[in-house]
């Protein structure tokens, strides 16, 4: 898949397209429905699928300060995008410029001038251009002056034991915030995975024979609520951000109530793993909240239970214990 940042970096090869607009954060099962329905079409049409993305996150320019928890980084957005069938990615930078484009500026520089939209696949409620003022609607009316077609996709939807749901990134969002991993994998269709890099610790855990890889994320990533999590350690190549391997982990998030800690941090405890992983970029995944944060009496309390930590995380991710 080809990727570039900027309507000017566009390639000049690019010929007519089918364009599916969106953040996409997250990729769930919904978006993933609309990426299906754009591909299927490209396919059909004999043109490569182009998937048109932002950043930043359009609500950190339209409201300054509401900046939402970001699921999935650029990288990894275009890894799962690309699996999907997606030929071409164009990440545009959402600026307060950009923002004020009316919608038919958008449609016209945008998706025709530069991106040469053939059909054009969206979400039935997706918004364009100042005040989010353009519609489905209008990009069809637009669509038949400048000669490309239109297909709304219906939001994907799921049952749950509260009723019909609508998955959505706001949704995936709240799970995550909750700590309910299950319900976050079920709207994904895979485990939340954060990604960063493994920064020094206070290295505690290595004293207490638990040593953890101390992942420091960027900004705005949508880190699950305090607790330990039964989950993976995932090593991503530097270069292109694509998986390398995984290793079952235990994970803490918190700050380490016990030492009155007071800065929040994501460790993982790989499971069976002697190494160095001080400079890795990784990826941390979540697939099943064992307890909450807790403060203990003391060190050997608190070394009692990440023992049934690290049993409940074998059981969970269906490893047995290494021999001795």
């Amino acid at each position: 898949m080809r990727r570039w940042r900027g309507l000017e970096a566009t390639p000049g090869d690019l010929g007519r397209t089918v364009v599916t607009v969106g953040m996409y954060d997250g990729v769930h099962r919904g978006h993933q429905q609309l990426i299906g329905t754009a591909v299927a079409r490209a396919r059909a049409l004999d043109r490569p699928c182009l998937l048109l993305t932002f950043d930043p996150h359009p609500s950190e320019v339209v409201r300054p300060g509401s900046h939402p928890a970001i699921l999935t980084s650029l990288d990894r957005k275009a890894e799962l995008v690309a699996g999907l069938g997606v030929d071409e990615m164009c990440v545009l930078p959402f600026t307060p410029e950009f923002m004020r484009l009316s919608p038919e500026t958008f449609t016209h520089t945008v998706l025709v001038e530069h991106l040469h939209a053939a059909s054009v696949v969206v979400g039935e409620n997706f918004s364009y251009g100042h005040r989010a003022a353009g519609t489905v609607t209008t990009l069809a009316q637009e669509g038949r002056r400048f000669g490309f077609t239109v297909e709304p996709v219906p939001l994907a939807g799921d049952s749950s034991a509260d009723g019909e749901i609508t998955i959505s990134s706001t949704y995936v969002r709240a799970c995550v915030a909750a700590g309910d991993m299950v319900s976050a994998a079920r709207a994904l269709g895979r485990p939340h995975r954060i990604e960063g890099v493994v920064v020094r610790g206070d290295r505690r855990g290595r004293e207490l024979g638990y040593p953890t890889a101390n992942v420091e994320s960027p900004p705005f990533t949508a880190i699950p609520a305090d607790g330990v999590y039964a989950g993976g350690l995932v090593i991503l190549d530097p270069r292109t951000g694509a998986s390398v391997s995984t290793s079952p982990a235990a994970i803490s998030v918190g700050t380490n109530p016990t030492f009155q800690g007071t800065r929040r941090t994501v460790e993982a405890y790989l499971l069976d793993f002697d190494g160095d992983l001080y400079g890795e970029h990784v990826g941390v995944e979540f697939v099943q909240r064992l307890r909450p944060m807790a403060a203990f009496s003391g060190v050997e309390d608190l070394v009692a239970q990440m023992d049934r930590d690290v049993a409940r995380t074998r059981e969970v991710m269906g490893v047995d214990r290494q021999p001795s």
